[in-house]
This record gives C-alpha cells, sequence and structure tokens, in this order.
C-alpha cells in the first residue's frame, strides 16, 4: 500500500508548477492602435515595465498578479488607456486539482498562473483643437486681386 501512495506521489510531483510549463512566466502582448503610430507605456503598480515606440507592436512583460495599464499617445490625439487585467491562466486549475497546493504555490510565485488579454486594440480621440491633418482637403488658394 506505501508503494502504491509512494508511486501515485511520484507520478505528481512532475504536474506540480504545471503552469510554468504550459502557460510560462512572461507574455507578449500586442498593441494596435487606430491610427497607428501611436507611442505606448506598460504602467503595472506605477512603474514602467515596456515600452512599444510605434504601433502596431508589443512587448514581452513578465506575468503576475498585478494588473497592466497599457497608456498611448500620438501628437494631436488625447492619450488613450487599456486596463488589462491580470486573470487566471488555464493550466492554473488543473494544476491545483492535480497538483495540490504545491504546485499551485510555485506557479502563484512565478506569475506562471496569470495571463492578461494577448491583444490590445485602441482607438485615440483627435484632441480639441488639432492642427488639420495633411490628408485632409483644404479649400484652393484663391488669387489676390
Amino acid at each position: 500500500m506505501k508503494l502504491i501512495k509512494l508511486a501515485v506521489v511520484a507520478a505528481l510531483v512532475p504536474l506540480a508548477a504545471c503552469s510554468s510549463v504550459i502557460e510560462g512566466t512572461s507574455q507578449e502582448i500586442l498593441v494596435n492602435t487606430n491610427p497607428s503610430g501611436a507611442n505606448c507605456v506598460f504602467v503595472r503598480e506605477g512603474n514602467v515595465i515596456a515600452r512599444v515606440q510605434e504601433t502596431p507592436g508589443g512587448a514581452t512583460i513578465k506575468k503576475t498578479k498585478h494588473d497592466i495599464t497599457v497608456r498611448c499617445n500620438k501628437q494631436g490625439y488625447m492619450e488613450g488607456s487599456y486596463l488589462n487585467n491580470s486573470g487566471a491562466a488555464g493550466a492554473t486549475f488543473g494544476n491545483i486539482i492535480l497538483g495540490g497546493g504545491i504546485g499551485w504555490a510555485i506557479d502563484s510565485a512565478s506569475g506562471a498562473d496569470n495571463k492578461y488579454d494577448g491583444v490590445v486594440n485602441m482607438s485615440l480621440v483627435p484632441a480639441t483643437g488639432a492642427a488639420p491633418s495633411p490628408t485632409q482637403i483644404l479649400e484652393p488658394s484663391k488669387p489676390i486681386s
């Protein structure tokens, strides 16, 4: 009987920290803005953790239990922001069931049991009184009489 219990425990040990293996401890987040060409920062707990110099683009971030705010700026437009909530990764629930508290504790400490939205889509609103864009059709100039 002890041998069977030992075999079961030995079989479950590799499953501990399952999210770490399946989900990983980092994640890429892609940012698309309308219009494109915005500069974006990823802010978590008041600290900038990543940047996208020009959208569309992406950044790889370390996963944690804390939410990330994505803030994008483009000249002539108001700042746009998106709250990317940290959620539970799919492998977390299987890890709790199969690996118990040990596997979950390992994954929680590493951030592997968390995930963010992988794609952020954001529309930027033109700033009030912004200069007309070069693509706008202007009235032809009239000759001076």
